[in-house]
């Protein structure tokens, strides 16, 4: 308990002026979160190590103590299982990767470390971040704290339900097709994904090369502002699809009026399949944004509908290619009994890998197999430019790009357990902008149907992000949405 009230119910941005007032040490803080994450009721958290955890705050407290304290100098964090990390086991949600330890972090977690920031533990996802309600996690669901029978969402359900949880106050996530804005909707916090390349891939379980995009999570756009400034930057060296742009302050920005703003509404994500209630917070959040001076403009992205079969085309045959590597002989899973080679794979991989993972795989070598690639493969990425071309009309009409993450509110765990094009058909707004390569990211709207968080998924041109997290600052300035937390927590 601090001056300003329990620990756990401040931000990324409180905790450190806190902690530089010193008003509490990092190692209080580092005790408080351990605590709570250690009585998690959502099953967000896959590894914890309060010894590694206890020490690393202490040598922050140090740091602060000699006058060298970094931006984000002893605030908690928790990463995402697809991040990997010295410290903690690394398993990417799946049995294929049980107890593996990587000898090096991830860029993403060494520049946050870098920052000054302590790791809490590691976050339950999708298996290799394939899903769209953390479901499909190898070692069980993860249990959405506005109700425990619903998901979090997905890949990054366990980052999403976590800091609705006041588990921990910051979380890494990776954006493929929307598994950091999905859940960010559906627990009511914020997160953003930057433009493709922002974040260096480094240490990144890999997913779909071309897509997979790693960014922050938290309550405010405020704080992912901070956490979005220390950990983008480019990484040549080690990641080839990193960007050759300077670190940014993103925070800077924030306070900008919003006089004269022309946000596009996609008439495409305002149609018949939207539910009422969704719709409702959606519009309502629009009106307060028209109120700070954005002016509303229509807009079409006419292929929406195709991004979905685009999207599953492209990500599956990535996985195909990346997944192969999984085959019992250099690292991850192996099966104990074995005739040959081959039936070491085929038992390796069948043993190791879910049956998410599986159906994806089996999708993308189809598509990729002799007389299917350019009937499937080739025709999708046709079709992927076309997406990002429609984008570029787009913004020759408007500034920034708003509508609803996701077309209902969570759904309940189970519940499309024998219908996986469900969970498809649920990423139908997020999947565009990740196959452009935009920036992304969703901003508590209110609730929905069953008194659900929904979110307000907010698009920038490419490397907008600090206009994205004005325009999210200024909404939550006026609105009360992102203060909201679960029943009990």
């Amino acid at each position: 308990m601090s001056a300003q009230g329990p620990l756990h119910e401040m931000g990324v941005a409180q905790l450190g002026a806190g902690l530089k007032a010193r008003a509490f040490s990092a190692l209080e803080l580092a005790r408080h979160c351990l605590a709570r994450a250690e009585h998690d009721a959502t099953a967000s958290f896959l590894a914890l190590n309060p010894e590694v955890t206890l020490a690393q705050a202490r040598a922050s407290d140090a740091r602060r103590a000699a006058g060298n304290a970094a931006p984000l100098e002893g605030v908690p964090v928790a990463h995402k299982d697809i991040f990997v990390t010295r410290d903690f086991p690394t398993t990417a949600g799946s049995k294929m990767l049980a107890g593996y330890r990587s000898p090096f972090d991830a860029t993403v977690v060494a520049r946050l470390a870098q920052a000054g920031m302590v790791t809490v533990g590691k976050l339950s996802c999708d298996e290799f971040a394939m899903g769209s309600g953390n479901e499909n996690c190898a070692y069980g669901p993860v249990r959405n704290p506005w109700d425990a029978a619903r998901v979090p969402g997905g890949s990054s359900g366990g980052s999403a339900a976590s800091l609705a949880a006041r588990l921990v106050p910051a979380a890494t996530g990776t954006d493929t097709g929307g598994s950091i804005r999905q859940p960010a909707s559906f627990c009511g916090v914020t997160g953003i994904k930057p433009t493709y390349g922002r974040a260096s891939r480094y240490g990144m379980i890999a997913y779909a090369s071309s897509l997979d995009q790693g960014g922050p999570m938290a309550r405010s756009a405020e704080d992912c502002a901070l956490l979005l400034s220390a950990l983008c930057g480019p990484d040549p060296d080690r990641d080839s699809t990193s960007l050759d742009l300077p670190a940014e302050d993103f925070s800077a920005s924030l306070n900008a009026d919003l006089k004269g703003l022309r946000i596009g509404l996609p008439q495409e994500f305002f149609g018949d399949g939207l539910a009422p209630g969704v719709r409702a917070a959606v519009e309502a959040a629009l009106a307060e944004l028209q109120k700070l001076g954005a002016a509303l403009v229509t807009i079409s992205l006419p292929r929406t509908e195709l991004a979905i079969p685009v999207y599953y085309i492209i990500a599956a045959a990535e996985a195909s290619s990346n997944l192969s590597r999984y085959d019992g002989v250099k690292f991850g899973h192996r099966a104990r009994e074995y005739f040959d080679l081959e039936s070491m794979y085929k038992k390796s991989r069948a043993q190791g890998f879910g049956s998410e993972v599986k159906r994806r795989i089996m999708t993308g070598t189809y598509v990729l197999s002799h007389g299917y690639y350019d009937a499937y493969y080739l025709q999708a990425q046709r079709i992927r430019r076309l997406i990002a071309e429609d984008f570029r009309s787009a913004f020759a009409q408007c500034d920034v790009i708003a509508g609803p993450v996701a077309p209902t509110v969570a759904w309940k765990i189970g519940q499309n357990a024998a219908d996986p094009l469900a969970d498809y058909l649920a990423d139908i707004f997020t999947l565009p902008a990740s196959l452009a390569g935009l920036p992304a990211m969703s901003v508590p709207a209110g609730v929905g149907e069953h008194g659900m968080p929904v979110g307000l998924q907010l698009i920038g041109n490419y490397f907008a992000e600090a206009r994205l997290l004005n325009v999210a600052h200024r909404l939550q300035q006026a609105t009360d949405f992102h203060h909201r937390k679960p029943a009990g927590v």
